[in-house]
């Protein structure tokens, strides 16, 4: 399996609607996209405004057919609403969660 970790600075005020279009983004890339898994989101106790989202494939090749250019049009709405700070991709060893 393949993770990629996105940071987000989201205002505050946009959250909401956010969390909306990243439901609906993850759902419809993991429903058309060949390799994608899903995704989870995660916001920080201590500064708000930071979310990761932590996208699940199948493989890096994948991943990388998805995000050809680095600016797939199905995030577009993601990045209207928030700063995309980051993007990090890692190779999973081992999930032992439940």
């Amino acid at each position: 399996m393949f993770r990629v970790i996105y940071q987000w600075q989201v205002p505050t005020d946009n959250m909401t609607a956010f969390r909306a279009v990243w439901q609906n983004t993850t759902d419809a890339i993991h429903a058309s996209v060949d390799g994608a898994l899903g995704s989870f989101m995660l916001q920080s106790a201590e500064q708000p405004e930071k979310v990761l989202t932590i996208a699940k494939w199948r493989s890096r090749e994948d991943w990388l057919h998805f995000w050809g250019n680095s600016n797939p049009q199905s995030m577009q709405r993601m990045r209207e609403l928030a700063k995309r700070i980051s993007v990090e991709t890692f190779e999973e060893i081992e999930d032992r969660t439940r």
